[in-house]
């Protein structure tokens, strides 16, 4: 038997708006993926910790904020800092388009907006732990 893909879904910064959040966990849970929900207001390190205490393979943020270039590099940085590179990490959120680039050229493996096709996020998601 295949082990699932197993996600962390997290919400860095003060955001509060969970709506978003709990919607791609239950998505990603109904395509057969385990998925840790840790909540609104988690500080990179928190969201880094969790992932590697629950040995997953991608994080998936969610920021509505507008903190999601500093959000992502804090825990890009700190999962290099803490060996773990191997966990991918999505964003998915109100991210303006020119600031994609940077963000992937970063290490962020995908960036959704608002309307993104939740099919496509699995997909998505399937494709980046697959490489």
């Amino acid at each position: 038997m295949e082990a699932k893909i197993k996600v962390l879904i997290a919400k860095p910064g003060l955001d509060g708006h969970e709506a978003g959040a709990r919607l791609i966990a239950r998505v990603l849970v109904n395509a057969g993926m385990e998925v840790i929900y840790s909540g609104p207001r988690q500080s990179a390190e928190m969201i880094v910790n969790t992932a590697i205490d629950e040995d997953v393979d991608i994080i998936g943020l969610s920021i509505l904020s507008g903190i999601h270039k500093e959000a992502s590099l804090s825990v890009l940085n700190l999962l290099k800092e803490k060996g773990a590179e191997d966990i991918s990490v999505i964003v998915g959120g109100i991210i303006p388009v020119k600031d994609i680039p940077e963000m992937k050229k970063a290490g962020v493996k995908g960036v959704f907006g608002p309307g993104t096709n939740t099919n496509h996020v699995v997909e998505a998601i399937k494709q980046i732990v697959a490489n």
